[in-house]
């Protein structure tokens, strides 16, 4: 690819990633699977993020350890259910390192991606979710903080400030702990099942923090929850991860818009690869606004 008068080489993954196919068995953290390592909960990493304190040593607050059980048992009750219910197929699931910092980049097609996929992986995976979903009141309020907490979600406050800073300081926080932490690089859900443009934060992110990209292919939670329906339609969910992409030899060059264009652009063309999906060099939440004109 020659991006902007830089000529850039990239390997294009082929269209199955060879990853193989992960058995119920063998994939659900839940039967037989081996239990794999337990990381502690998420931090906020901006002031106007959650401003509950946490520790930067091997301890745990009071807080983080109660969250920490929450997310657990949450995924051995509700977790073994979407397990039952819609018997997730995996493949290339070995790509997610067992310990260490790693992005897990997604496409997204539906709200339930973000309950799907930390699903299936072994180590809890982080995200970051608007703090209103923190900040309700009443039953509903408090279940669904709860939920949130649960599933690995730290608020960050989109409407004070810079929310991309905010989220890439979080993002920075989770990775720097050894931590996996999941973006949706093209920042919203794909209106109509394509692949859009993805935003430059996945790049920033992993050339500052040296870590891994994984890229990710939610190949059908889009038909079974399409925009508008609350619960997903009954079917077996597909998942499909790819091999890392190593973007080290580039950290020198931090900050660089067209370095981070080009990194950018392999992450979505492997998203491409392993999805199928056809790709729109738009971003989504353009498209959308102009659909509402």
């Amino acid at each position: 690819m020659t991006g902007r008068g830089i000529a850039w080489t990239r390997a294009r993954p082929a269209g199955r990633t060879g990853g193989r196919a992960v058995p119920f068995r063998a994939a659900c953290p839940f039967s037989h699977a081996p239990a794999g390592r337990r990381h502690r909960a998420g931090a906020p990493g901006r002031a106007r993020a959650s401003r509950r304190p946490r520790s930067t040593s091997e301890g745990l607050t009071g807080t983080d350890t109660l969250e920490r059980v929450i997310y657990w048992v949450l995924k051995a009750t509700l977790g073994s259910l979407l397990w039952v219910v819609y018997r997730p197929q995996v493949e290339g699931l070995e790509h997610v390192p067992e310990d260490g910092p790693a992005i897990l980049a997604s496409n997204h097609l539906a709200v339930t991606d973000s309950f799907f996929m930390p699903l299936v992986v072994k180590r809890r995976v982080t995200f970051i979710a608007k703090e209103e979903y923190f900040t309700g009141t009443g039953f509903k309020g408090r279940f669904v903080r709860t939920f949130m907490n649960a599933v690995g979600a730290i608020p960050v406050d989109r409407a004070g400030g810079d929310a991309a800073s905010a989220s890439l300081d979080t993002g920075k926080r989770v990775l720097s702990e050894g931590r996996l932490f999941g973006i949706y690089p093209e920042g919203t859900r794909s209106p109509d099942g394509r692949l859009y443009r993805g935003k430059t934060g996945v790049a920033r992110l992993a050339l500052q923090t040296g870590s891994p990209v994984v890229p990710v292919a939610m190949l059908n939670t889009g038909e079974l929850q399409p925009i508008g329906r609350r619960i997903p339609k009954i079917g077996r969910v597909k998942i499909k991860f790819g091999p890392s992409l190593d973007f080290n030899r580039y950290r020198e060059l931090v900050g660089d818009r067209f370095i981070e264009r080009a990194v950018t652009d392999e992450v979505m063309d492997a998203l491409r690869a392993l999805s199928g999906q056809d790709y729109v060099d738009e971003y989504a939440a353009k498209f959308k606004n102009k659909g509402k004109q």
